[in-house]
C-alpha cells in the first residue's frame, strides 16, 4: 500500500483507445500498480464510443465523452468508490462540451482529492478555455506539469501559487538502448544507420521539413533509413482521412527517397515501439508550433539515449537547452540537413550526447515518476483536509461550523446517587428496577479522570470518584476472586460471581485510577483491588474480557512499568488476542474471530495500546490491521460512521446488521482510533476518531442528535427510523467519554500545532 493511500483512482483515456493520453494514463495506472501492489489502482475512461474499447479489469467504469450526465453518475461511482486520490489527465479534446467542460461536473460532485495532469496549457485560450481551465484549477488540490513552462504559464497567465504545482517528468520506459534484435527480425533494416520519428501522425509534427533535408544527406550517407512510426491521429482520421500521409507518401516520391523512408502506419504498443527506439541512431522531431508544452515521444526518446534534433518548441528548448540535443529553426530543412550530416559523420560526438541524455533521462523512468506522483497525491490529501478545517471546526450534519458541546452534567447527576449510578433510565428519569452494575460505575470512575480539565469542578469531580471508587470495592468478592455485576435497587447483589466482560472492565476502570491518581490512601486502595482481581483474567475465554483486562493492565504499567508480574500477565493476554487473530484473519475478513457482536474495536484497541506500551511491533501492526479493516467496515456511502448494530450477531458471509446502533460501539470506535492516532501519528486515525464523535451530534443515518444538549445525557441508539429516547447509563457515559476524549485529543493537537478537525474519510464496503 502507498503509505495511507489504499485506492487511488485514474480518469482519462485509456487503452486500447490509440491516443497519447491514453497511452500516458494506461502506463501511469500500470506503473503505479507495479511500484506499489497493495494499492488498488483502478480507471474511469473516457470513450468516445461505449462498449467499444476491450478495456482491462482496472477500467471499472466508463464515461461516455459528450454525455454530461455520465460524468455525474462517474462522480457517484468515485465517491462510493472512496478512493483516496483522484488523479485527473487534461487535456482539450479529450472531454466533452465546450472547451471540454463537461469534466467539470464530476469535479464539482467528487469527493476525493483531486490531483491533475496539465498535459496542455494554452497561451491565447478563448474565452471558454480560460474559464475552464481556471475551473479545473479551482477545483484541484494539486497541479502536475511536466516543463519549467508550463509552470511559469500557470503562474503567470493563471496566477496559480506555486505552492500548488509538482513539476514533474513524462514518465518513459526503462530501455536499454543496447538490447534490440530489430535487424535481425526485419533484414530490410539490415546494415542501415535508422533516423526516426514516432508519435500519432498530424500536420504539426513538421514532417516534411524532415524530408526535404534527406536528399544532400544521403549523398554522403547512402546507407540511412528515414523511419516515420504511428497511425494518424484517430481525430484527423475522421475530420481529413488520410490527406496528410498521402501529402508525405507523395513528397517522398517527388523527392526520390523510396529506399530511404518507410511510413510504419500503425499504433505500436510499448515493447514493439521500444525495439524501434534502441535500434535508432537518431531521433528528429520537426515539430511547427513552439507552444507544444510537452511530447511524449521527445522524451522516450531523449531518456532512451537516443541523440535528438529537434526544433525549439518549448519542451524541447527545457530538454536539449544545455547542448544534451541539437535545435534547429522551424520550417528549415537545411538546418535539419547540416545537423543530421554533423551527427552521422561524427560517432564520437552522437555517442557522447546519446550518452549525457541517458544519464539526464535516469528520472524520468516511470519507476521514479510514480514516485513523485505519490507525494502529489499525499499533498493533495493533506491541503483538501486543511482546506476544509479553516472552515469548521467540527463539520455538523448539515455540514455548517460546529463546536464541540460543552460539558452538562445534569443528567449523570440525575443517575448517581449515594450507592452509585443507575444502568438504565425510562426518558431521562432513573430506572429503578434495573438498579445498578459494576460495568457502568467502572466507565463513572474512568470518566471523572477527565472532569477537572473539562471544566467541572473539584468537589463534583472528586465527590462522583468517591461514589465510583466505592462501588467497585465492594462489588469484588475476595472469596472468588471475582467482581459481582449486577445489584437490585435495594443494595442486595444478584449473584455471586459476574460476568468476565464486568470484571475486565472494573480491571481497566482500575488500571486507569492507578495510571492518574496521585499517591495516598486512594491510589493504595485502587492499586491493592486491581492486584487481587488480576489472576482470574488469565483464565477468561472471552476475548472481549482479555481486551478490557489488557487495557487495565497497560493503563497500570504506564505508571508501574517495572512491575515484572503484571508485564507477565500483560504478555500473555496480549499473545492470546494475537493468536486468535492471526488465527482467523483472512481476506476481505482480518478479524479476531468469525463474528462480530459487541465492543468490537476494544479488541484491536488493546493490541494497539500493548504494542505502543511495549514496542511490540507485531502487537501494534496487528491491532492497527484489525482496525483498519473495522473502520472500512463501519463506512457509509454518505461518509459517516455506521458501526455495525446490535440486532443479532453478525458472522462472517452474511449481511452486516444495520441497527440497533448503539453509543458503546461509537466510543469504543472512536477510542481506538485515538489510540492508534497516538501510535502512528497519522492524522487519517484523528480524523475517523473526530467523525465518530460526529454520529453523536447528528451526522449518522438518522441525521438526528443522539446526544441531548437540555439534559446532558446521551439517547440509547438508533432504530431504523427513530431514536431509542431512553437515556441510560452506558449511553450517557460513552457520550461523555467520547467528549472527554476528543477534547483531550483536540488539546494535545493544538500543542503540536496540527489541524484539528479533519475531512469524511469513512468508505462503503
Amino acid at each position: 500500500m502507498i503509505e495511507g493511500l489504499s485506492q487511488v483512482a485514474f480518469v482519462g483515456n485509456y487503452l486500447p483507445r490509440k491516443c497519447g493520453i491514453a497511452t500516458f494514463t494506461s502506463d501511469l495506472c500500470r506503473n503505479t500498480a507495479s511500484s506499489f501492489p497493495k494499492t488498488r489502482c483502478s480507471v474511469v475512461s473516457v470513450t468516445d464510443n461505449p462498449g467499444y474499447y476491450d478495456f482491462g479489469p482496472e477500467v471499472v467504469f466508463e464515461m461516455e465523452e459528450q454525455d454530461l450526465h455520465s460524468y455525474r453518475r462517474a462522480a457517484d461511482h468515485l465517491n462510493n468508490q472512496g478512493p483516496d486520490a483522484v488523479c485527473l489527465q487534461h487535456e482539450f479534446g479529450v472531454y466533452g462540451g465546450p472547451s471540454g467542460s463537461h469534466i467539470l461536473a464530476l469535479l464539482e460532485q467528487l469527493e476525493a482529492p483531486v490531483v491533475t495532469t496539465m498535459h496542455t496549457i494554452l497561451k491565447n485560450p478563448t474565452p471558454t478555455q480560460e474559464r475552464v481551465t481556471h475551473e479545473l484549477i479551482r477545483l484541484s488540490q494539486r497541479l502536475v506539469v511536466m516543463s519549467r513552462q508550463m509552470e511559469r504559464m500557470l503562474i503567470d497567465l493563471y496566477q496559480v501559487e506555486p505552492s500548488k504545482i509538482d513539476r514533474i517528468h513524462h514518465g518513459i520506459p526503462d530501455i536499454d538502448p543496447n538490447s534490440t534484435d530489430l535487424k535481425e527480425r526485419f533484414p530490410k533494416l539490415s546494415g542501415r544507420r535508422l533516423i526516426l520519428t514516432f508519435g500519432l501522425l498530424s500536420p504539426g509534427k513538421g514532417i516534411e521539413h524532415a524530408l526535404r533535408a534527406l536528399p544532400r544527406v544521403i549523398e554522403a550517407h547512402p546507407d540511412i533509413l528515414y523511419l516515420v512510426v504511428g497511425a494518424t491521429h484517430p481525430n484527423l482520421v475522421k475530420e481529413q482521412g488520410e490527406s496528410y500521409r498521402s501529402f508525405l507518401e507523395d513528397l517522398t516520391r517527388e523527392l526520390g527517397l523510396e529506399r530511404h523512408v518507410q511510413f510504419e502506419n500503425r499504433f505500436l504498443e510499448l515493447d514493439e515501439l521500444k525495439d524501434f527506439i534502441a535500434a535508432a541512431e537518431i531521433y528528429v522531431t520537426p515539430y511547427t508550433n513552439e507552444a507544444q508544452a510537452v511530447s511524449s515521444t521527445l522524451a522516450y526518446a531523449f531518456g532512451c539515449g537516443i541523440p535528438v534534433i529537434s526544433t525549439p518548441y518549448w519542451h524541447a528548448r527545457e530538454l536539449l537547452g544545455n547542448g544534451d540535443g541539437i535545435l534547429v529553426p522551424f520550417g528549415d530543412s537545411a538546418a535539419i540537413c547540416t545537423a543530421l550530416s554533423e551527427l552521422l559523420a561524427d560517432d564520437e560526438k552522437r555517442l557522447s550526447m546519446g550518452r549525457r541524455a541517458y544519464l539526464q533521462g535516469r528520472d524520468m523512468v516511470w519507476s521514479r515518476v510514480v514516485g513523485r506522483y505519490l507525494e502529489s497525491f499525499k499533498k493533495a490529501r493533506e491541503e483538501k483536509t486543511s482546506a476544509r478545517l479553516a472552515r469548521q471546526v467540527i463539520p455538523s450534519a448539515n455540514g455548517k461550523p460546529a463546536k464541540l458541546p460543552e460539558l452538562k452534567l445534569d443528567h449523570l447527576l440525575r443517575m448517581t446517587d449515594s450507592t452509585g449510578v443507575f444502568q438504565h433510565a425510562s426518558y431521562t428519569v432513573p430506572n429503578f428496577s434495573h438498579g445498578y452494575c459494576t460495568d457502568d460505575n467502572a466507565r463513572g470512575l474512568m470518566l471523572t479522570y477527565f472532569l477537572e480539565e473539562m471544566g467541572a469542578s473539584r468537589g463534583t469531580a472528586e465527590q462522583l470518584r468517591s461514589t465510583y471508587s466505592a462501588f467497585l470495592a465492594h462489588a469484588f468478592n475476595r472469596v472468588s476472586g471475582r467482581f459481582r455485576n449486577f445489584m437490585s435497587f435495594e443494595r442486595r447483589w444478584l449473584e455471586e460471581v459476574g460476568s468476565a466482560d464486568s470484571h475486565g472492565r472494573a480491571v481497566w476502570a482500575l488500571g486507569m485510577a492507578i495510571r492518574h491518581t496521585p499517591s495516598g490512601h486512594c491510589s493504595t486502595l485502587n492499586r491493592q483491588l486491581f492486584l487481587d482481581a488480576l489472576p482470574a483474567v488469565s483464565d477468561f475465554s472471552s476475548l472481549r474480557s482479555v481486551a478490557f483486562s489488557l487495557l487495565g493492565v497497560v493503563e497500570y504499567l504506564f505508571r508501574f512499568a517495572g512491575d515484572r508480574e503484571v508485564t507477565q500477565v500483560s504478555h500473555q493476554l496480549a499473545e492470546r488476542l494475537h493468536a486468535s487473530f492471526r488465527s482467523n484473519a483472512v481476506p476481505r475478513w482480518s478479524w479476531f474471530e468469525d463474528f462480530l457482536s459487541y465492543d468490537n474495536p476494544r479488541l484491536a484497541q488493546a493490541l494497539i495500546a500493548c504494542g505502543r506500551q511495549s514496542r511490540q511491533k507485531y502487537v501494534l501492526e496487528a491491532g492497527l490491521e484489525a482496525l483498519e479493516w473495522l473502520v472500512d467496515l463501519q463506512g457509509s456511502d454518505l461518509h459517516h460512521l455506521k458501526p455495525v448494530g446490535s440486532d443479532f450477531v453478525f458472522r462472517k458471509g452474511q449481511e452486516k446488521p444495520k441497527y440497533d446502533q448503539q453509543p458503546v460501539e461509537i466510543w469504543a470506535t472512536l477510542s481506538a482510533c485515538l489510540e492508534a492516532f497516538r501510535a502512528t501519528s497519522s492524522l487519517v486515525w484523528y480524523t475517523r476518531a473526530v467523525q465518530a464523535f460526529e454520529w453523536f451530534i447528528g451526522r449518522n443515518d438518522l441525521g438526528l442528535s443522539v446526544y441531548d444538549s437540555t439534559t446532558g445525557g446521551c439517547r440509547d441508539g438508533l432504530h431504523p427510523h427513530r431514536l431509542n429516547q431512553n437515556q441510560g447509563a452506558e449511553s450517557s457515559l460513552s457520550f461523555l467519554l467520547s467528549l472527554a476524549e476528543v477534547r483531550n485529543a483536540q488539546r494535545t493537537m493544538s500543542l503540536l500545532k496540527m489541524p484539528t478537525v479533519l475531512e469524511p474519510v469513512w468508505q462503503t464496503r
